[in-house]
């Protein structure tokens, strides 16, 4: 989901992945943060990271490398 601080959300199918998200982005220095998980987002889990929507394709590629399942939600 696209804010207005030029942030992107994304969302996992477990708390799991949500945590594993967060140690790989951390581990390559890609700013992130973790938030609840939008209502509306289709999430299964209730936590999100966030992160500066210039560094997706970033975060993209390291969560697709360790075959972590996520959605990025877009506004």
């Amino acid at each position: 989901m696209t804010n207005e601080s030029g942030t992107r959300v994304f969302v996992f199918e477990t708390t799991h992945h949500a945590m594993w998200a967060e140690d790989v982005a951390r581990e390559r220095a890609i700013p992130v943060e973790l938030v609840p998980a939008p209502p509306d987002g289709g999430a299964k889990c209730g936590v999100a990271l966030q992160t500066p929507a210039h560094r997706v394709d970033e975060l993209t590629e390291a969560l697709d490398s360790e075959r972590i399942l996520y959605r990025v939600l877009h506004g």
